[in-house]
Order: structure tokens, then C-alpha cells, then sequence
């Protein structure tokens, strides 16, 4: 190990969608900075989530389409995935955008892009090991901690004797599996359940709870409702006690519904069940960092933690794990370290989107959470079935739920589960940006004939 101690203005652990455009702006405004990264630039979003998901969640659309051509009066003939070709272009998207990230970082004047893993050494001391061997030690007075997070596994007899696919871990496999068995029936299931049911897989989803998704009752069933009608076998309620694998290789996962044992064969498990806070990486103590009951870090609404000096960017700090939170956790330290600014994240809007197909949009309070509140909340409700453009698209499941505060006609909510249900939901996230009411939409004039169009009579109907 070296003696020397390396001090910088500025060092940023992780090349997430919040420390990448960091990297980028301290060391423009004068910052001498360094910024450390374990793995591949980019972070979890490029490498493994987002870029790579959504890159073949299209390959499924697409298989899925061409299977439907007879639907829409096309004959296309007999369609097989290639998955080795699925993942060859998801490797090159994600090669692009990591690779181009790593090259604008490294032609930073001002910036040391550091390969290695950090912990802490001390009060604002950073040790790196470093990738390509040995060590590195480097001190600053204001670090950012962009470290993200990792799956869990679960604690289920027997869970490390076979083999198990993380969310990363599918992406790599070179043949569409006979029978996907996923473990678990949050987001990162479902797109990869239906993803792989439209390869060619046949799937069973278990889910501990009652419904998929935290989203509301009747959002939850929609879903569930899709995906069984894709030929996706949904076991809810559905503890999953122990796991083995027999002679000939297939997984033997033992589920417990209502007092009684099944179960279910398959060839290949992922398992999604949450993710893990990787604070626990960081040797926090030697720093005096303070983590909660789950691991996480907690940050006040400046994402500041309880040493001055030392912030937290994304996942890591708990609450929203969304790319977009990540960058706006960004927006908001650069307002208020360059600019000074009084940024904040209370009371941020969090638009999210669920990309199985069709998509779920959602943004603000569910009908549940608004209830919950005491509010006085009317909703407004439509079939996609009722949507002409959906229609015409013969992309009609789902529906357009929103949700109104009777007293102000403000926008409190919206799932949109439907086609490009993600870009219907950020019409009304820009609403209630701009604390415009439901009637203004109700009346609004868009262009015909347009998914968004449909506005006008999600709306109408409260007056019916």
C-alpha cells in the first residue's frame, strides 16, 4: 500500500445515472475530481438495467407482433427467436453507451476516472483497490456515494445448491429456456416473465403476495389479467419454502398456498425479489456514516448525510429506485454546490413506467394512497377498448385511471396501463406540473387521431 494520500476537491463513488453527469460539471466549474468505478461505466441502468432490459423487451415485441401478423392481415409464416442474436445487439447498445461515457469521462480535464473498488479508510479518506492491482488512497472534503444496489437472495432451503438467474444473469443466456420459473412479481418479473414467455418460454411466476405489483387492486388484476392471457401461469399467495433439483437437472421449486404444498418443475429460476443496498460495501463506520434499519443510507432533503460534506446520489439512499430519481439527485447537488441554489427533493413528483407490454404508466398518488390521506378524490376511468387509436392499433387491453381532488380538480394521480402507457402518463405528469386542472384537459384540443387525444374523454367521463 501506498503512503501518499491523493487529495482531490471533489471524489464520486460510481459512475451512475446521478455521479456520470457530476463527473462531468465539477471538474468544468474548477473541481479537481476523481471518480471511481468498480465495473463498467454507466452504472446499473446501462449495463444491466434500462439500456439492456428495454433493448430486448423490443426483440420480444417484436416475436410477439410478428406472431399476431394474422391479426392485422399479414401472413409472416413461422417465427423462432435467436436469442444469441437478442443478446449480441442488447451487448452492442450497451457497449455504445458505456463506452461512450468512458470516453467523455477520460477526455475530463480536471477528472481521474479510477477502475477499482472504494471503501472508506477513515473521516474522508477513500481506499481503492484497484482493478489492475494494488492501492490508492484519496481525500477530499466533499465525497458523493453513487453505489446503487445488488439483487437479493432470498431465504429459501436450499436456494444455494441450485442454479439461479439474477436480473443480469438472464440477459446472458445464449437459449431461450423450456420453463422459466421467476421468483417473484415486482417489476423486474413481469418484464422478464413476459419477455421470455414471447421468446418462446413457457413461465410461472410465483408471487408471496396477493397481488402483482404495489400498484392499486385493479391495476394489480389488469396485470395479472395480461399476463395470463399470454400464457403466463400466475401463482399469487404463494410462499416459495425450498428449492432442489433432480437427476435430470430440472428445478423443483415447493410453494405453500393456503396450507397446502405444490410443486412447481422448471428448467431455469430467476429470482427477483428486491434488491440489496450495497452501502454495506463502504465500511461506512470509518467514516461515521449512519445507515438504517435496511442497510441504506439516510440523506436529508439536500442529500446531505449526517457527516458534512458527504451526499448520496440514487439508490443507495433508499426510497424511488428509478434511473430519472438518480439524475434528478444530480440536478439537484449541482444546483446547490455550483449555483447556490436551495434545491430540493420534497414533495418531487415520481413518475415511473413498467415496460411489459402493454405499458404501465404511473405517476403521483394512487387512488389507494390518496384515500389513505383522508382526501375528498374522484376517478376518472377508461378501457383502452374505448381509445380509437388503440382501436385502430388492436392494442385495446388496459385502461386510463386518474385520479382528481374533488375540491381543487387537481390531478393528484394516473395509472395508464395501455399502449405507450408511459407517455400517455407524462401528458398528465406535465398537468399537474403546472397545476393545471382536469377540466382544462377535459376540454383541451390535441391532434387527431392520437393516443393522448383520449384525454378528453377519461375526463368526460366524471360528468356522466
Amino acid at each position: 500500500m501506498t503512503g501518499n494520500i491523493e487529495r482531490y476537491d471533489a471524489i464520486i463513488i460510481g459512475t451512475g445515472q446521478g455521479g456520470y453527469p457530476l463527473a462531468k460539471d465539477l471538474p468544468k466549474a474548477g473541481w479537481k475530481t476523481a471518480i471511481i468505478e468498480k465495473d463498467a461505466v454507466g452504472g446499473s441502468c446501462v449495463n444491466y438495467g434500462c439500456t439492456p432490459t428495454k433493448t430486448m423487451v423490443a426483440s420480444a415485441r417484436v416475436a410477439h407482433l410478428a406472431r399476431r401478423g394474422a391479426d392485422y392481415g399479414v401472413t409472416t409464416g413461422g417465427v423462432s427467436v435467436d436469442l444469441k442474436k437478442v443478446r449480441q445487439r442488447k451487448r452492442d447498445i450497451v457497449n455504445d453507451f458505456s463506452g461512450g461515457s468512458q470516453k467523455v469521462l477520460e477526455g475530463l480535464d480536471g477528472l481521474d476516472l479510477i477502475f477499482g473498488s472504494a471503501r472508506f479508510s477513515g473521516p474522508k479518506t477513500i481506499e481503492v483497490q484497484l482493478n489492475d492491482g494494488g492501492t490508492r488512497q484519496l481525500t477530499s472534503d466533499h465525497i458523493f456515494i453513487n453505489v446503487g444496489t445488488r439483487p437479493s437472495t432470498p431465504a429459501i432451503d436450499g436456494i444455494e445448491a441450485v442454479p439461479t438467474l439474477d436480473s443480469a444473469g438472464i440477459m446472458e443466456l445464449d437459449a431461450v429456456p423450456e420453463h422459466l420459473l421467476v421468483l417473484g412479481g415486482g417489476y423486474i418479473g413481469l418484464e422478464f416473465g413476459q419477455m421470455f414467455r414471447r421468446f418462446g418460454s413457457a413461465v410461472s411466476i410465483v408471487q408471496r403476495g396477493p397481488q402483482l405489483t404495489r400498484e392499486d387492486p385493479d391495476v394489480a388484476q389488469a396485470i395479472a389479467q395480461v399476463l395470463e392471457e399470454d400464457g403466463i401461469d400466475v401463482h399469487l399467495n404463494a410462499a416459495a419454502t425450498r428449492v432442489g433439483q433432480d437427476e435430470n437437472g430440472q428445478i423443483r421449486l415447493v410453494i405453500e398456498q393456503q396450507g397446502a404444498e405444490r410443486t412447481l418443475s422448471g428448467t431455469h429460476l430467476l429470482v427477483a425479489v428486491g434488491r440489496t443496498s450495497n452501502a454495506d460495501l463502504l465500511n461506512l463506520g470509518a467514516a461515521g456514516l449512519a445507515v438504517d434499519e435496511r442497510g441504506y443510507i439516510p440523506v436529508n432533503d439536500r442529500l446531505e448525510t449526517n457527516v458534512s460534506g458527504i451526499y448520496v446520489i440514487g439508490d443507495v439512499k433508499g426510497g424511488p429506485a428509478f434511473t430519472h430519481i438518480s439524475y434528478d439527485d444530480y440536478r439537484v447537488l449541482k444546483t446547490n454546490l455550483l449555483h447556490d441554489g436551495k434545491a430540493t427533493i420534497k414533495d418531487r413528483l415520481v413518475p415511473y413506467a413498467m415496460f411489459i407490454d402493454p405499458q404501465l404508466g404511473r405517476v403521483g398518488l394512487s387512488e389507494t394512497q390518496a384515500r389513505a390521506q383522508g382526501r375528498r378524490v374522484r376517478v376518472a376511468k377508461m378501457p383502452m377498448s374505448w381509445v380509437a387509436r388503440a382501436l385502430e392499433m388492436d392494442e385495446t387491453r388496459g385502461f386510463m385511471k386518474a385520479v382528481i381532488d374533488a375540491d381543487t380538480d387537481q390531478i393528484l394521480g394516473c395509472a395508464v396501463l395501455g399502449v405507450e402507457g408511459g407517455e400517455i402518463m407524462s401528458v398528465l405528469q406535465m398537468a399537474m406540473m403546472g397545476n393545471v386542472p382536469y377540466t382544462a384537459i377535459q376540454n383541451g384540443v390535441f391532434a387527431h387521431p392520437t393516443l393522448a387525444e383520449s384525454l378528453n374523454n377519461l375526463f368526460i367521463s366524471l360528468d356522466e
